[in-house]
């Protein structure tokens, strides 16, 4: 039978990640009610989650699992497509293959507490955005993937919520970093946001737009007139500005 083991050289890196990322030792609290992973790189992320979840004889999760957060990135340029096939291919490695293995490894935890799953996603998983072509495929898998996830649970009788936030521009550092020389709109505060994903996953929604009424009217247009909402998308920015790379 295969040893499945994690090297004790693993396990401790994953301590010691763990015990950086919340800025002490492994929590060794009763509960805990959220696994946030923001912090940390994706690769490491990933390890780091598995062993946790695998050791269990380290107790490094001994409370259990109420609410797994999904908010990573990969880096991608704000740019015309370029034809890179593998920054496309490397993209979805890390904004969407790597939900899916953290989804995977935190589901028996998440079944037995009837807890909830939280996808953090992007206006550009649900509309066509110009300039964001490898970032919004990997998006949209997001969408295809955890809503099609969220039926198999209803008719399997899981108890495990799916909300997935569909946020628009808002004033992160990378974001703004990324695309203020472009964009016309004034961002939304960031504080607010994460306040909103965390009451979204709480409240076990479908679906959080923020800024809610931005996000939703971009999705009625979608709806009953996408033409017209292509040629808004396309007047929205300062294409002058965006020189191909």
């Amino acid at each position: 039978m295969e040893d499945t083991t994690f090297p004790e050289v693993v396990v401790k890196e994953a301590e010691n990640t763990w015990g950086r990322w919340w800025g002490a030792a492994p929590p060794h609290s009763p509960t805990h009610p959220a696994l946030h992973f923001g912090a940390i790189p994706a690769t490491k992320k990933l390890l780091c989650f598995e062993v946790l979840v695998a050791n269990s004889k380290h107790a490094l999760l001994p409370g259990g699992l109420d609410v797994l957060i999904l908010n990573h990135i990969g880096y991608s340029y704000f740019n015309y497509f370029n034809g890179d096939v593998g920054h496309i291919r490397k993209l979805l490695e890390t904004n969407f293959l790597s939900y899916v293995a953290m989804t995977v490894s935190a589901l028996p935890m998440l079944k037995e507490s009837e807890g909830s799953i939280v996808v953090v996603s992007s206006i550009a998983g649900k509309t066509a955005i110009p300039f964001t072509a490898p970032y919004s495929a990997t998006k949209f898998a997001l969408d295809g993937f955890f809503s099609s996830l969220r039926q198999e649970f209803i008719i399997d009788k899981v108890n495990v919520s799916i909300t997935l936030c569909i946020l628009g521009y808002i004033n992160t550092e990378n974001a703004v970093r990324a695309v203020s020389h472009a964009i016309q709109d004034t961002p939304a505060p960031k504080e607010e946001c994460a306040l909103e994903i965390i009451k979204s996953g709480v409240l076990r929604r479908r679906e959080l737009h923020y800024p809610s009424r931005t996000v939703g009217s971009l999705l009625l247009l979608r709806d009953i007139a996408p033409d017209f909402l292509d040629s808004l998308m396309r007047r929205a920015y300062k294409v002058e500005n965006i020189r191909r790379t």
